[in-house]
């Protein structure tokens, strides 16, 4: 269907968000703004760490940093404008300001699954490889690789853009989210949309079910590496460096998986909304947390940085700085 002339553009939308739950505000606002502030906090905290300890300048950290970075700007992308929404009459949000919201939500998830097929070679060089790993996973190789992540993201992010601008809004605004998601977007186009669904299906499958498949793969080999381990200590040792990898992957895919067969049911719900939460809001705090929770070399890390700080705050006094 063609847009006339007589049609006027939208130029706004209207973020709907958690405005159905009047008397919750305070609470949702309070838990989110925490949530939020403890995801800042813990993926800066890691990021400025592994810079500034050098015995963290290995390529599982290298790769641990930008996942710091990516969660922060994906954060970023979603929460506060969902905070300021909370103390908004009306949750309007700028056809150009949604359109660059979707695009830096999307550019960012897709380079963040990129990056956890890139960490799940990273595991499998370090536990099938152990003797090569150093030359294997070199940084300049390192570099590549996240380099490519990002570049992935965004191509494929730009060419979401480019699709999308190619649609017509006119009549409804309201989108019964917290933030601009392409389901929803959809809906709202009075044009026809079949070409943008089946690009973003091509998409999904490149992203998600290709990486979902290089990982698995990469995890068979580690398993049958760990397998040959004759030691229980070994075996244990290896088991825990991939824990916290396949852990992230998981809450990851099965959320993103949830949430996209969800959306594309037509789903809307405030079941939906909540589950979005979950998707956007949560993995980023517990990314930090579950690479952090049991690694002792991020602890001594820790500890080093601490006792740096003090010697740098007391001088000289310390003689063993």
């Amino acid at each position: 269907m063609t847009v006339g002339r007589n049609v006027t553009e939208v130029t706004q939308f209207i973020l709907l968000g958690f405005s159905d739950f009047p008397r919750a505000t305070p609470l949702l606002f309070g838990a989110f703004l925490l949530i939020y502030i403890t995801s800042l906090t813990w993926n800066l905290s890691l990021l400025v760490l592994i810079r500034m300890d050098s015995p963290l300048h290995t390529p599982m950290y290298f790769f641990l940093s930008n996942l710091s970075f990516i969660d922060l700007c994906y954060v970023s992308s979603t929460v506060p404008k969902m905070l300021s929404d909370f103390f908004q009459e009306q949750q309007t949000i700028t056809f150009m300001g949604c359109i660059t919201q979707n695009f830096i939500f999307s550019t960012m998830g897709l380079s963040e699954s990129c990056l956890m097929t890139a960490m799940a070679y990273d595991r499998y060089a370090a536990i099938c490889n152990p003797l090569l790993y150093s030359s294997v996973m070199s940084p300049t190789l390192c570099v590549q690789m996240v380099l490519g992540c990002y570049t992935a993201g965004l191509t494929a992010s730009l060419i979401q853009l480019y699709a999308l601008l190619q649609l017509h809004f006119c009549g409804l605004n309201i989108i019964r989210h917290f933030f601009c998601d392409m389901p929803q977007l959809l809906k709202l186009s009075c044009t026809d949309t079949f070409f943008v669904q089946v690009l973003t299906v091509i998409l999904t499958m490149i992203f998600g079910i290709a990486n979902v498949l290089v990982i698995t793969i990469s995890y068979g080999y580690i398993v049958r590496s760990i397998m040959k381990i004759t030691s229980a200590t070994g075996r244990s040792k290896a088991v825990n460096t991939c824990a916290s990898h396949l852990t992230a992957v998981s809450l990851f895919y099965t959320s993103s998986i949830f949430v996209y067969l969800s959306s594309s049911s037509g789903g809307s719900s405030s079941f939906d909304r909540f589950a979005s939460v979950f998707y956007t809001v949560v993995i980023p705090m517990l990314n930090p947390l579950i690479y952090s929770l049991r690694n002792k070399e991020i602890k001594a890390a820790f500890q080093r940085l601490r006792k740096k700080m003090a010697c740098c705050y007391l001088g000289s006094q310390i003689w063993d700085c």
